[in-house]
């Protein structure tokens, strides 16, 4: 009876303990979001987000569409800000500046041994709640690649990966206020 007993007051305990670790676990859940903006909804609602044209002389033809595209879905996935074609609280319009590419090193046999691929854009920044945050300032986002690849080759998978360091540093710049 002794061992009876003992072993109903250790499987009441085991269940005790079960329980009580789900009230403290339910008890204090807490829950964070980190999606790096730190806007104020109080005040800013929407946002204007401007096409921008590209003004370099070296151009690829699908980079403009897909900045455009990568840089409203940014703000779409991270913000609960209203997109809006006119009158914005928060405006970001800009041109996509320079597209371009040049040797980074050199072999040892003197021919290059790998290219260097970079965009820059100028980046026009209004927050029409709070005008000491606006600025103008310019991006650059690099990527390399071996010479023994064309650029062809490698091209979009460079300037996706390019866009998307440039979205999210403007991204930073304007509202995440680190």
């Amino acid at each position: 009876m002794n061992n009876r007993k003992r072993f109903k007051s250790m499987r009441l305990g085991k269940w005790g303990f079960a329980i009580t670790c789900v009230l403290l676990l339910a008890a204090c859940s807490v829950s964070y979001k980190f999606n790096g903006a730190s806007i104020n909804y109080d005040k800013v609602h929407t946002i204007q987000i401007v096409d921008f044209p590209i003004r370099s002389a070296y151009v690829w033809g699908p980079m403009g569409p897909m900045f455009n595209n990568q840089l409203k879905d940014v703000f779409a996935n991270h913000t609960r800000l209203q997109q809006v074609k006119r009158n914005g609280d928060l405006k970001i319009e800009g041109e996509i500046t320079q597209y371009q590419q040049r040797n980074k090193s050199v072999s040892s046999e003197g021919y290059s041994a790998q290219t260097e691929l970079s965009i820059t854009v100028n980046v026009r920044f209004t927050n029409n709640t709070n005008h000491k945050e606006d600025f103008e300032r310019q991006f650059t986002a690099t990527s390399s690649y071996s010479t023994t690849q064309s650029l062809n080759s490698v091209q979009e998978k460079l300037v996706t990966d390019m866009i998307k360091d440039l979205t999210d540093q403007i991204f930073n710049a304007t509202v995440a206020n680190w």
